[in-house]
C-alpha cells in the first residue's frame, strides 16, 4: 500500500469539503443574503479571482489573480497574436476569466457562519454601481448596511444555455443582526479565499498545460530520473501544427458560455 499516495487522497477529500462549506450557490428561486466586510480586506468586500478551467475537466486558479506570472495566461496571449483565427480564438478560450466572491451570511441561515458567493460580471457591476449612488452607500456596514434579495433562474427556466440571476438591494438600511453571537461568528468563521481555492506555482501549470496538449504521451519518469519539463515557447511551436490545434481545440468548450454553468452546478 502507497501510504503516501492515501495521505495525499485524504487531503484531496478535506479541502474538497473545506471548500463546499464555505462556499455558497443559490438554489432556484428567491433568497436573501447579507454582504459582510471581507476581513482580511477592509478597502472592499469583494474580492476578485481569475480562472482557467476544463482543462483535462478541471478548473485551476490563475495566479495573476495575485499579481503573478502564469504559463498558461503568458500561452493564451501569445497564441491571439500569431495571426491565425485558430489560435486567437483558442487563446480566447484558455484565457483565465474572472470570477467575483463576496462573503455573505445567508439569511435563514445565520448559525453557519460566512459564505463566499460567487457571481459573474454582470452581477458584478450592478453591486458596484449601487454602492456608488450615494442613495445607498456601503450595503456591507453591519450597522446600517442592507439585505439582497436574489433570484436565481436555472438554465432550463430561463430556456438559455447557462442559469440567470437578479439582484435587488432593500432600501431600508438595518443592522447585520441583533445575537451578539451571530456578530462573533462573522468575524470568528471568516477564512481567507486563498484556503478554499489553492494556487499551483508556474512549474505545476506548466505541467497541467502540457498534459493537456499532449495526452497520449505518458510520462517516463522514473526514481533515477527527474521530470523534463517542456519550456512554454515549445508549445507554442506545437500548436503551431494544423493537426494539434485541431485536437486541442475540440477539447475546449467555449469559456464564455460555460462559466455560470460549471460553478453553479
Amino acid at each position: 500500500m502507497d501510504i503516501n499516495a492515501i495521505k495525499k487522497r485524504l487531503n484531496q477529500l478535506q479541502s474538497t469539503n473545506t471548500r463546499t462549506s464555505n462556499l455558497w450557490k443559490p438554489q432556484p428561486g428567491k433568497q436573501q443574503v447579507r454582504v459582510v466586510p471581507y476581513k482580511f480586506n477592509p478597502d472592499t468586500p469583494f474580492i476578485e479571482l481569475f480562472f482557467h478551467y476544463n482543462l483535462g475537466g478541471k478548473n485551476y486558479l490563475s495566479p495573476i489573480s495575485f499579481g503573478r506570472p502564469d504559463p498558461i495566461e503568458e500561452f493564451s496571449q501569445r497564441l491571439k497574436t500569431t495571426g491565425s483565427k485558430d489560435d486567437y480564438n483558442l487563446g480566447r478560450k484558455l484565457e483565465a476569466k474572472m470570477r467575483t466572491f463576496a462573503p455573505v451570511i445567508v439569511r435563514g441561515e445565520e448559525s453557519e457562519g460566512v459564505k463566499f458567493w460567487g457571481f459573474g460580471k454582470t452581477v458584478y457591476q450592478e453591486l458596484l454601481s449601487i454602492i456608488a449612488d450615494p442613495d445607498y452607500g456601503d450595503i456591507s456596514d453591519p450597522k446600517s448596511g442592507r439585505d439582497i434579495t436574489l433570484e436565481f433562474k436555472t438554465a432550463e427556466e430561463t430556456g438559455a444555455s447557462f442559469p440567470s440571476t437578479s439582484i435587488r438591494v432593500k432600501p431600508n438600511q438595518t443592522p447585520l443582526t441583533e445575537d451578539t453571537k451571530v456578530l462573533e461568528r462573522v468575524k470568528e468563521t471568516q477564512k481567507e479565499i486563498t484556503e478554499i481555492y489553492s494556487e499551483l506555482s508556474y512549474e505545476e501549470l506548466t505541467d497541467v498545460l502540457n498534459e493537456w496538449l499532449n495526452p497520449d504521451e505518458e510520462s517516463t519518469e522514473t526514481s533515477s530520473e527527474t521530470k523534463e519539463e517542456k519550456p512554454v515557447n515549445e508549445f507554442e511551436q506545437k500548436l503551431a501544427e494544423d493537426k494539434a490545434k485541431k485536437e486541442s481545440a475540440s477539447k475546449v468548450q467555449d469559456a464564455s458560455s460555460q462559466f455560470d454553468d460549471l460553478f453553479n452546478n
